[in-house]
Order: structure tokens, then C-alpha cells, then sequence
């Protein structure tokens, strides 16, 4: 039952947006025996940095997560934020602090970098590819810097955004090499589709497969498949793959964490999950 011990993580979104996170979290706790509970609230972008600041007025409010479109809006509501929301442009967990400043972090790319190298891939001094730089592209490429990779070629049909991560990265992570403009994933140890290209049967492939090496790890983004059409081609070249929904799962202990929670694994997550895809 949910009382006023009971803390809340409110989870922050469009009105209209499908919350599946409350699936996953809440039969987690419940399973832990842990006293929290996620709450859907949809929020219009109007009335959102109100709304912000008046959920953290709550006294049992752990923490908030944030969804699209509230993302970006969030940067400039708080009074700290990573290195990673920094190169990210946007962040989607908020958490007080106890002498009331609000701080906030930004885990999409954190998913995708634990599931890697939960799979065995050492970030270090890895040279990686990353298709698509809208949210999570950059959320993406900013938790790989933070890996230790030493260089990143980044590429989307949307040259200025493209062009604007490159040089948040530069500004950042001086030491890592920052390349754009090339979508050839010939030698790179990782590469990334952060595009939708690969949600809907007869997309076109975000790169020329034929250039894989076999020795190179191929990442995803899109959930609707469990194997893209991206993945299986990647696959017949003998490549390493991670799907798109291990990112989702890989991303919430290091919310946990955040949160100040104990941290737990993706395979129990997975377990308990209430969620149908």
C-alpha cells in the first residue's frame, strides 16, 4: 500500500506518452522489498518547469525520472548536472540532494555501455562509430568518452546536430579523437545504430554491412525486433551483437544507483518485468 512512507520516483513525460518503465521497476521492488514506487505523471511542456520544481517539494519524492520531450528542457532547471548531460544536451534522471539542490544524470547511454561490456567488450582505447546523433545517439557517445574509448566517428543526415556533438565531445574529452561525416564502419572495434532505420520491414540499413569486420561488436537501438534486419546482417558477418532492449534493462541499476537504492542485474529485471513487446 502506498502511503506517505512509501518513497516515489515520479516519472516525468508527454501526456500521452506510454510509460512502461513502472512495469519493470515496480514488481522489482515489490520482489526486493523495497518501499518505492514509480509514478506515471504526463506533463505538457508548458507547464513543465513549474511542475518540476513542485514535485521536488514532496517530502517523501526520491528522485524523478524524465522522458521526452522534457529531456533538454531539464539542463537549465537544475543546479548540477554531469559531464555526461553536458555532452549529451539532455538528461533523464533527477535526484536532491539533502542541502535541496537538484542534480541530474543521464543513463540511456549507461545501458548501452553495460550491456557491452557485460558482453565482454574492453571500452579501452576502442575505436567505435556512431550512426545517428539525435537523443540517444548522444546520449550514447557521451557514456562511450566516458568508457575510455580513444576515438569516435560520428555520422547523421542532420550535419549541424552532428557537427554540435562533435565539438561538445572535443570540448570535454580533448584526448579522444572526434572524426564526422563518414558512416563506413570498416575499422572500428564497435558500431552503433542510434537511428530509427530498422523500425519498420524494408528500412533501409543505417550502414554497408559488407564493410564489418567480423572482429567488430555491432550495437542497437531499435526495440520493436528483438534481431533488426541491421543485427541478422551483422550476425552472417560473424559479428557480436547486443539488441535494443538491453540497453533498457542494462540502464536501470545504474538508476539505482543514482537513486541511492541497491543495485541489481538485467537478467532479474527481465525476470520480473511486466512488460509485453
Amino acid at each position: 500500500m502506498i502511503n506517505g512512507h512509501t518513497e516515489l520516483i515520479a516519472h516525468i513525460g508527454y501526456p500521452t506518452h506510454t510509460f512502461k518503465s513502472p512495469m519493470i521497476y515496480n514488481p522489482y521492488f515489490n520482489e526486493a522489498g523495497i518501499n518505492a514506487v514509480v509514478v506515471p505523471m504526463g506533463c505538457k511542456d508548458a507547464h513543465y518547469p513549474q511542475f518540476l520544481k513542485a514535485v521536488f517539494t514532496l517530502e517523501n519524492i526520491r528522485g524523478a525520472l524524465i522522458t521526452m520531450p522534457h529531456k533538454v528542457t531539464t539542463v537549465s532547471l537544475l543546479d548540477e548536472v554531469t559531464p555526461t548531460v553536458r555532452v549529451a544536451g539532455a538528461c533523464n534522471a533527477v535526484k536532491r540532494l539533502p542541502d535541496g539542490r537538484l542534480v541530474g544524470d543521464m543513463f540511456d547511454g549507461a545501458g548501452f555501455v553495460r550491456g557491452v561490456q557485460g558482453k565482454g567488450l574492453d571500452l579501452q582505447a576502442k575505436r567505435v562509430l556512431v550512426v545517428g546523433t539525435g537523443g540517444v545517439g548522444c546520449a550514447i557517445a557521451a557514456s562511450l568518452a566516458g568508457a575510455g574509448i580513444a576515438a569516435i566517428s560520428l555520422f547523421d543526415v542532420n550535419t549541424p546536430a552532428c557537427e554540435a556533438l562533435a565539438e561538445r565531445l572535443r570540448t570535454h574529452y580533448p584526448h579522444i579523437l572526434v572524426r564526422t561525416g563518414s558512416n563506413d564502419p570498416a575499422g572500428h572495434d564497435l558500431v552503433v545504430n542510434a537511428t530509427p532505420m530498422g523500425m519498420h520491414a524494408g528500412d533501409p540499413l543505417p550502414m554497408d554491412v559488407s564493410r564489418l569486420s567480423p572482429d567488430t561488436f555491432v550495437g542497437e537501438v531499435v526495440m520493436q525486433a528483438e534481431t533488426t534486419a541491421f543485427l541478422a546482417a551483422a550476425q552472417a558477418r560473424g559479428c557480436r551483437v547486443q539488441v535494443g532492449t538491453d540497453m533498457l534493462y542494462e540502464q536501470i541499476p545504474a538508476y539505482l544507483e543514482f537513486f541511492g537504492w541497491p543495485s541489481t542485474t538485467a537478467e532479474v529485471l527481465r525476470r520480473v518485468a511486466q512488460l509485453s513487446y
